[in-house]
């Protein structure tokens, strides 16, 4: 990846700034010191800054010399809490937190382009706003905060990137439409009669009944969803009983359920409880139901993917550049895109010859920092490819 004209050195200093954050990692909604470095950082390259954007996010706002569009580009800032288990000298100082998902690389990404347009006022037409977003990991996630503080007041686009070590270094994807599922969360409590393990007529037993829902909700996305559109329907745990001899009184089922459409994403939800009444009352038991919708799918805009695929083939080269399929992780920058026209990129990350092969929320998860200027390239590529669009069609 070439060197940005006037930028020697911001490779490493963008190194620099990912692994100070990851050193010192926060989990959603407690990233009051990450905050701090951002707007510190921002305030010295003599940026606007908000603070306190749907609780600790922080906004730059670069006025070019010129009117024009605004222009949001977006990186979050959470940790998780997963033990670090690599081995490097910037291995995670906090017991049982980590950057295990790239957002210390989406950060010092975001703020290596921010110092860009700081440096590059007089060639800016309208606004650049970097939103540096808190608490995308954890539900309700940020970006519902951030949109009720009116981040997006006034704002005419918005971008994201996401590292990605699933492709590898020096490659580039995205879709047009649907291409993050919505993702809901279950949890079923099955109520009834326990008693003793050898004398089950007396008994209302949770378990049978449990076992008996997990089986029949394997049925809904393979008899209640249309077979083209995509559906994921997992229980992740269940749990009744804490003898081999004892007919348990309660059984309680978890789960998740993953979507690209609105439509399917409610017949899901409407199937799982009618099955869940029904079994549940078949075997005379009763149950509660906990349903909790996650983030809407992530779904971008026609032209502004197309316009991705133009600017990332000119920096990444026609044959690094794929149209990502759909995939079934979610995001909250789905409601960004439910309210205004964006699209959100993956910029390959993954390197074997570093460590960087890891999955997402592994505890040895690592990407090639090297990757981190293209990013910063793809973000000023399409902020500024949107802005001379929208000046040509205002003419």
């Amino acid at each position: 990846m070439t060197e940005l004209a006037g930028f020697e050195g911001l490779q490493e200093q963008m190194v620099s700034w990912r692994r100070h954050l990851h050193r010192h990692p926060e989990v959603s909604f407690h990233e009051s010191r990450t905050a701090a470095f951002v707007a510190t950082h921002l305030q010295e390259w003599g940026i606007e800054v908000r603070e306190h954007v749907g609780g600790h996010g922080v906004i730059g706002i670069i006025r070019g010399d010129r009117p024009g569009p605004v222009v949001m580009l977006r990186a979050d800032m959470d940790a998780l809490p997963i033990q670090d288990e690599k081995d490097c000298e910037y291995r995670s100082t906090v017991d049982g937190a980590m950057h295990a998902c790239g957002h210390d690389g989406h950060t010092a990404m975001l703020l290596g382009t921010a110092r860009y347009f700081a440096q590059h006022r007089h060639e800016l037409a309208g606004e650049i706003r970097c939103l540096f977003q808190p608490a995308e990991e954890l539900l309700p996630g940020g970006a519902l905060q951030v949109i009720k503080d009116g981040a997006l007041d006034g704002v005419d686009a918005i971008y994201g990137i996401h590292l990605w070590t699933p492709l590898p270094k020096g490659t580039a994807a995205s879709c047009e439409g649907a291409m993050m599922a919505a993702a809901d969360d279950f949890y079923i409590d099955i109520h009834g009669k326990g008693g003793h393990g050898g004398m089950p007529q007396h008994t209302n037993d949770t378990v049978v009944a449990g076992a008996a829902l997990v089986m029949q909700l394997q049925s809904v996305v393979s008899r209640s969803i249309d077979p083209l559109q995509p559906g994921v329907l997992t229980i992740g745990t269940i749990q009744g009983g804490a003898a081999q001899n004892v007919i348990a009184e309660r059984c309680q089922l978890s789960g998740t359920v993953r979507t690209f459409d609105e439509h399917t994403r409610a017949l899901m939800k409407e199937r799982l409880h009618t099955l869940t009444e029904q079994i549940t009352a078949a075997y005379n038991t009763t149950s509660e139901i906990k349903y909790i919708m996650g983030y809407p799918p992530v779904v971008n805009d026609k032209e502004e993917a197309a316009r991705f695929f133009r600017e990332a083939t000119s920096i990444f080269g026609a044959e690094q550049v794929q149209e990502t399929p759909k995939i079934m992780p979610a995001e909250d920058f789905a409601y960004y895109l439910q309210q205004l026209p964006g699209c959100f990129m993956f910029v390959g990350a993954g390197n074997p010859d570093k460590g960087a092969s890891f999955p997402h929320h592994h505890p040895k998860f690592d990407f090639d920092e090297d990757v981190m200027l293209g990013g910063v390239q793809l973000f000023i590529a399409m902020a500024t490819s949107f802005a001379r669009e929208y000046l040509h069609k205002h003419e």
